[in-house]
């Protein structure tokens, strides 16, 4: 990491995105706080123009500070979306700082916004991770959550409840099917008992049963009285 003097309010540091600018005493707002600086570049110059880096920094449709230089340690300053500092341009000067636009305790990161042209072109692509993206991004995360968990539970009610109807449906079968047997069995009880049948013979009061391979016995006669005696 580069060496920043003492008396200045920052350092470099580990950040979400590598590395950053970190204060290390508390900023002031509208205060000043660095200057972003590197070799001009002339765009009618054509081995000028043909110069691509993430350190560009534009003045004017003519003049770019090329940033990619190590002294500029406003290069590490990481874009934010809703950022605590701001770039101060001054074309005329062909200068460039960094200001404060809000109250930066040590221990902050410093950050501005980069500007649309060079969001869609480097951030987007990959997604900023900037601090209000990223709690975004954990917003809906968590309302994605949220609403996997509220489908799941639904469901959960929706085939609890057509278990519910399905055992209700068969218990009612099932009582169905009962009711319909004890019918049965009272019915084919009551024909076997009201003297209509009885192991297959019919009974009416005027015929007997036969034993079987006999034949019923024929009426007999009375025995015929002896003749009186006579006496001599």
């Amino acid at each position: 990491m580069p060496s920043i003097p003492s008396h200045k309010p920052y350092r470099v540091g580990r950040s979400r995105t590598g590395l950053g600018l970190f204060a290390t005493k508390p900023i002031k707002k509208g205060s000043k706080i660095i200057r972003y600086f590197g070799p001009l570049l002339d765009s009618k110059k054509k081995d000028e123009d043909a110069i691509e880096n993430k350190y560009l920094f534009e003045l004017t449709d003519r003049w770019t500070i090329d940033g990619s230089v190590r002294k500029n340690i406003a290069r590490y300053i990481n874009h934010a979306c809703k950022p605590n500092a701001e770039s101060d341009v001054r074309p005329r000067k062909r200068k460039v700082f960094i200001r404060a636009i809000k109250n930066i305790e040590p221990g902050e990161e410093i950050n501005y916004d980069y500007g649309t042209d060079y969001f869609k072109a480097y951030l987007k692509p990959i997604g900023c991770k900037c601090d209000a993206c990223e709690k975004k991004r954990k917003k809906k995360r968590a309302e994605a959550r949220a609403e996997k968990a509220r489908l799941k539970a639904k469901a959960e009610r929706k085939a609890l409840k057509k278990a519910e109807k399905l055992a209700k449906e068969q218990a009612r079968l099932k009582e169905k099917l009962k009711a319909k047997a004890e019918k049965n069995a009272k019915k084919l009880n009551g024909h076997s008992l009201n003297g209509k049948s009885l192991n297959g013979k019919h009974l009416n009061g005027t015929s007997r049963a036969r034993v079987a391979g006999r034949k019923p016995a024929g009426r007999k006669q009375p025995a015929s009285a002896p003749a009186p005696a006579f006496q001599a």
